[in-house]
């Protein structure tokens, strides 16, 4: 029955999110190897989580006020 209910919710399987909004994407993704690569190997992306959510969301929003488009829900959240 579970498992209906996820079905008629629109929670078709695939990538699981927390509730709280916001997955992983391919954006917060860039910004954590960008992390690594260039902060020297201190920094930890699962503990700066919150912060770069925030960052990559005001990315998106700040392009998609520039441009007029939107931004796939694969590519940002």
């Amino acid at each position: 029955m579970d498992k209906l209910k996820n079905l008629a919710s629109g929670g078709g399987g695939g990538e699981q999110k927390p509730a709280g909004g916001g997955g992983e994407d391919y954006l917060d993704k860039g910004l954590d190897a960008a992390e690594k690569k260039f902060g020297g190997g201190n920094v930890d992306p699962a503990k700066q989580r919150e912060t770069n959510e925030k960052i990559t969301d005001k990315g998106r929003e700040m392009f998609e006020r520039g441009t007029g488009k939107d931004i796939p829900d694969k590519i940002s959240n």
